[in-house]
């Protein structure tokens, strides 16, 4: 079964938690192994990462194991196969103790962020 990191919207009690991951499998609280860039943009002001490994922050989120069809219910959400969105495999590593996962990721390309920003996270 596969895991997915999420950073933004996805969490539990946020927007779209409740459309993407409501019942799934909590593992915990995870950082990124790598460095990502991560801004508040475009037309929502919505969290955007983008893959551009070893720039950036550690990004901290949340991770699940989900089934396939999670999965494709994700990537409707995240409109993955329209042009600036992808799903990319990570590792990032537990904030308590415990091993290195792979889990997807949802990025963004920068042209969908510009025009929006208007913070950057730490």
């Amino acid at each position: 079964m596969p895991h997915v990191f999420v950073f933004g919207t996805l969490k539990r009690g946020r927007p779209l938690h409740k459309c993407g991951l409501d019942g799934a499998l909590l593992l915990g609280e995870y950082r990124t192994v790598e460095r990502f860039p991560l801004v508040i943009a475009g037309p929502w002001f919505a969290p955007m990462m983008f893959n551009e490994p070893s720039c950036g922050h550690w990004i901290t989120g949340e991770v699940y194991r989900i089934d396939a069809h999670r999965l494709q219910k994700l990537d409707r959400l995240e409109s993955l196969g329209k042009p600036g969105n992808f799903r990319i495999a990570i590792e990032v590593v537990p904030l308590s103790f415990g091993q290195t996962v792979r889990a997807f990721a949802y990025m963004k390309s920068r042209d969908l962020a510009e025009g929006g920003i208007s913070q950057r996270f730490p």
